[in-house]
Formats: C-alpha cells, structure tokens, sequence
C-alpha cells in the first residue's frame, strides 16, 4: 500500500526541467574556465582563438549534457533505497563519461587539458552533486509519502467512524435495539429493561467518543463488547453466545479502537442464527498473540445485503496505525480473523 503514495518524480522533474538545471549548474562548474578564459586567449595566440573558443562551449555543453544524464539517472530511474548503490552506479556512469571526455580532449584541445587536477575536481564535484541531488531528492520522496500516509490515515480513521456510525447507529439498528427492549418491556422484565438500556446507552458512547481515540487497549475494547454482546444476547434469545478466553495481563495489549464490532456485525450479517443454528463466537490469543475471533459458518440462504466494506476498512487500519496486516482463515467450518496486537 505504501508504494501508492509515492511521489511522482517524472511529472515534478521534466527533462525540460532538468536541462535548465543542467545548464545552470554547469555554469558554476565550468566556473575556473571562464576565469582563465582570456589568460588562455592571450596565452595561445590569435590563430587559435577560434578553436580555442569552440572547445570551450563544447567543454560546457558537455558538462551540462552530463550533469542532466547523471540527474536524471538519479532522480528518475533510481527507486533503491540502497544508497552504496546509488552512488556505485554513478560513478560508473561518471567514469564513462569521463573516458569518452579524455577522447575528446586528445583529438581536439589545443593542450591535454584532463590531465589537470582542475578537470579532475570539476568531474568529482559533478559526480558528488548530482548523486547527492539525487539521494536528498528521493528521502524528500520518502518523506512526502510518509506525510500523504498519514493524511490518507486521517481519512481512514474518518471513513472507519463515519462506517461504523452508519452501519451501526442507523435506522435498522436502532430498529432492532428498540425492539429488543420493546420486548423487555412487554415480558414486565424491568431488571434486565433498565440494564438493556445502560448497555445500549455505553454502546453510542463508546462509538460517538471513537474519534478522539486511534489506538485502544484491549480491555477497553472488550469492555465495550461486552456491552454490545449483551444487547446481541437479547435480540436472538440466547443463541448467540460470545466466549472470551483473554488473561489481565493481556488487556493492555493494544489495537485500533472499533476493531471487533465490524467482526461481530459480520457474524450477524453473514449467517443464520436460530434455534437450529445457534452461534459460538470465540475470542482469544493464539500463541503469535494475535487475536482470534472466531465463529461457525451457518450461511443465509439469500445473500445478504452488504458492501463488504467492513473488513477492508479494518485491513487498511491496521495497515496504517500499525503497519501489520490482519489474517482470515475459512476452512467451511469456522470463519476466523487474526487481529495483530501492539504492546504498550
């Protein structure tokens, strides 16, 4: 997921852009020339002017044609991290360059002028430039999808709240929690009324307060299931049963806050509870400490109605807040999700 908030370096550094740089960088580079220029001139004699002149706007040409090969080598065609390899493959290219360079100089300066420790030190500053533009330019990369990541993670956890409010806090919903106490009420139960109530009550508080929270500690995300649990408990008359295997020392093992009601709401969505089918949902740690959530596959015979959106929200949250992927296992039977947790 990561590698789609990469920045796109083609589109910021055209080769148009590049030249310019090239052009002016190499202006710097050719600097020691240009200050020699009519030393050289005087030095040579008039019959030699004019080649003197052409060797030198072909020394900077050059100069700029290699300062945009090497930029453009760095910049958009090397994606490694790796910078021992960046800067190998650069000097190779550098050394290339300046062996073809040496060619030139032969056949056409009026003096062997690569041989100088000048020459020498404009190539080695061109090669250290361009490779270090190059290795600056993708830690700026590195760092500008580090900053789209969390805003793409602030969307998300956005996203994960507005999903959990609309699948939870919405009409059908509420129509199934209003029933369930609707029919509290109807038994004369008034103990387990008033308890359905407070149980609902810590359910929309827990969800509604979910957006000042990223990460949560288990205890507290169970501590909230157990509320929601309750409330499931009633609706299907005790053929729903939850089953939580989690020591104290474990509880504070943490993971990102609404986490297991978009497992538990699948449970619900995806399969038949009835008296013929009546449903265990397990929850503990495996011995990777992850935890398992998992429950038996009874399912509906019509499809239901959902986007399946619930789970790839979770995947992607996980992603984001803790860099870890979630597992899911389905062998016909049981249908089980392993959740990574972080320690505290």
């Amino acid at each position: 997921m990561k590698d789609d908030f990469k920045i796109d370096f083609p589109d910021k550094y055209s080769p148009a852009t590049l030249l310019i740089v090239s052009l002016v960088s190499a202006v710097f580079f050719i600097y020691p020339n240009i200050s020699v220029f009519s030393i050289e001139r005087n030095y040579l004699g008039e019959a030699k002017h004019t080649a003197h002149l052409l060797y030198f706007i072909f020394r900077y040409l050059y100069f700029s044609a290699f300062i945009w090969i090497l930029l453009r080598h760095n910049i958009l065609k090397i994606k490694i991290p790796d910078v021992r390899k960046r800067w190998v493959q650069s000097f190779l290219i550098t050394a290339i360059v300046y062996l073809i360079y040496i060619c030139c100089s032969v056949l056409f300066s009026p003096k062997h002028e690569w041989l100088s420790s000048i020459m020498l030190f404009q190539f080695l500053v061109m090669f250290i430039f361009c490779t270090l533009t190059g290795h600056v330019l993708h830690l700026y990369s590195e760092q500008r999808s580090k900053e789209l990541e969390i805003e793409q993670l602030k969307i998300e956890n956005l996203q994960s709240r507005y999903d959990a409010l609309t699948n939870q806090i919405n009409p059908h919903f509420l129509f199934n929690s209003l029933n369930g106490l609707t029919s509290l009420i109807r038994k004369k139960n008034e103990e387990n009324a008033l308890e359905y109530v407070n149980k609902m009550s810590d359910v929309f508080r827990y969800i509604l307060q979910s957006d000042k929270k990223g990460l949560v500690t288990l205890g507290e995300e169970l501590d909230f299931l157990k509320a929601f649990f309750y409330m499931m408990e009633i609706r299907f008359a005790n053929k729903l049963v939850f089953n939580i295997d989690i020591t104290r020392e474990n509880r504070n093992l943490k993971l990102p806050v609404l986490s297991l009601l978009p497992l538990i709401d699948n449970v619900v969505v995806h399969n038949t509870i009835d008296s013929e089918h009546k449903m265990e949902v397990m929850i503990c740690l495996n011995q990777q400490m992850e935890l398992s959530v998992s429950n038996s596959i009874f399912p509906k015979l019509s499809a239901p109605d959902t986007n399946g959106i619930g789970l790839k929200n979770l995947e992607n949250r996980f992603l984001l807040l803790m860099n870890k992927q979630i597992r899911i296992t389905n062998d016909g039977i049981r249908f089980t999700v392993y959740l990574p947790l972080k320690q505290d």
